[in-house]
């Protein structure tokens, strides 16, 4: 076969496979484009991800980077030149041209004096004349701040969408608000079962030690560890969450105290399941059922009585009871505590229920099964997976495990 011949032979294979991976080429980039959906749905998606990396900067204590952070998703979302977030009194940041920063400050004070979006045109910039829609960010009633955004040419359109950005950072500012309010009570709520703690329980304690300083001194010396044990955890004030190990430790503390002052008329069960020691729940969340159960529950029953505490796993939940023989509650009274009226002497149920709903939802508020005369029961149940919370450490001298210490 000629030479020529062999040449174009070989010309026609290799543009036979350069066609067949064309077409390969275009079908798995077709597979790939009907995968990510139509244009549209990649641009919701892609508002959606730079809302959502926003709103991290946006609530809570917001600094001048979390302003620059913000600036920089807010600018994406509008498709400005340069994007400014101004807020009154605190920090201003602007992504793209920072020259314009000064601009974009007196920008906002103006939308921020009159409480609507404000335009201005042919504005000097480094980089030749620019227009600016300022448009003011009103949380709660009051005007906190200015989102300002740079174009070559504002139009109705970035005036319209400047001011839905604004209104949506508001929202996050409120939230932000809302959720250092939360915070805020939780802390009060804590502070409320310390107050339930100190004035009955230290009285007694001391009482108690007291009774054996010359009778038993070594016993003596060993309940003023326990109360300084349980003294340390209670009035801690690093994390609003600890351990169900930690919370069994202290609660072992001042059941050791309270046994001093009973004697033989408080028995104490204890059931855990290795595998929930380590369940994060929220600090003070089991010691005041148990002090419930003591004060209220055997304290008036003649005779004293057993209280029954467990930490069982049920799955995904861990969930601890602890139960008395006591007197019992009223179950009308006991509604009307949990439902918000005065809490009177059961203040720790009413605190307890409150931050479980508060943290886990309402689903996971207590259950408390009782009666008058017929002992009381109370259950809670958290998640054993709880991304994002930590127990704060806690440095207590700890003699011996908890599970075992507290059987008689």
């Amino acid at each position: 076969m000629p030479e020529s011949m062999l040449l174009v032979a070989a010309a026609g294979v290799v543009a036979g496979a350069l066609a067949v991976g064309v077409v390969v080429l275009l079908r798995r980039f077709a597979v790939q484009s009907k995968e990510l959906g139509t244009d549209a749905e990649r641009a919701t998606y892609q508002t959606l991800h730079l809302a959502s990396s926003a709103a991290k900067h946006l609530r809570g204590d917001m600094s001048t980077a979390d302003a620059a952070r913000a600036a920089r998703h807010l600018r994406a979302m509008l498709g400005a030149d340069t994007l400014a977030l101004v807020m009154s009194g605190g920090p201003a940041a602007a992504d793209g041209d920072e020259a314009l920063l000064p601009t974009a400050e007196r920008l906002a004070e103006e939308a921020v004096g009159s409480a609507r979006p404000h335009v201005e045109r042919r504005l000097a910039s480094p980089s030749g004349e620019t227009d600016a829609a300022a448009a003011p960010i009103l949380a709660g009633g009051e005007v906190v701040g200015a989102v300002v955004a740079f174009a070559p040419r504002v139009r109705a359109g970035l005036v319209r969408a400047t001011g839905e950005v604004a209104d949506w950072v508001a929202a996050q500012v409120e939230l932000g608000e809302l959720d250092a309010s939360r915070a805020a009570l939780a802390e009060l709520e804590v502070r409320a079962l310390r107050a339930q703690i100190s004035p009955h329980f230290i009285y007694n304690s001391l009482n108690a030690i007291a009774s054996f300083i010359n009778t038993d001194p070594a016993k003596a010396r060993d309940l003023v560890l326990e109360f300084a044990d349980f003294t340390r955890y209670s009035f801690r004030r690093a994390g609003d969450f600890t351990t169900v190990a930690e919370e069994l430790r202290s609660i072992d503390s001042y059941l050791k105290l309270e046994r001093a002052r009973f004697g033989d008329r408080l028995r104490v069960t204890l059931q855990v399941a290795p595998e929930v020691l380590s369940t994060v729940i929220p600090f003070l969340s089991m010691q005041p059922l148990v002090e419930n159960a003591v004060r209220h529950g055997l304290e008036a029953k003649e005779g004293g009585g057993r209280i029954t505490i467990t930490a069982q796993d049920a799955g995904a939940f861990a969930e601890i009871t602890v139960e008395d023989d006591g007197v019992g509650i009223d179950p009308e009274r006991l509604a009307e505590v949990l439902a918000g009226g005065p809490p009177g002497e059961h203040v720790g149920l009413r605190n307890v229920d409150a931050r479980l709903r508060q943290v886990y939802g309402d689903e996971h508020g207590l259950v408390v099964e009782t009666n008058v005369g017929a002992g009381t029961l109370v259950r809670m149940r958290v998640p054993k997976s709880q991304p994002g919370r930590a127990a704060a450490s806690v440095d207590v001298a700890t003699r011996g495990e908890p599970d075992g210490r507290l059987v008689p």
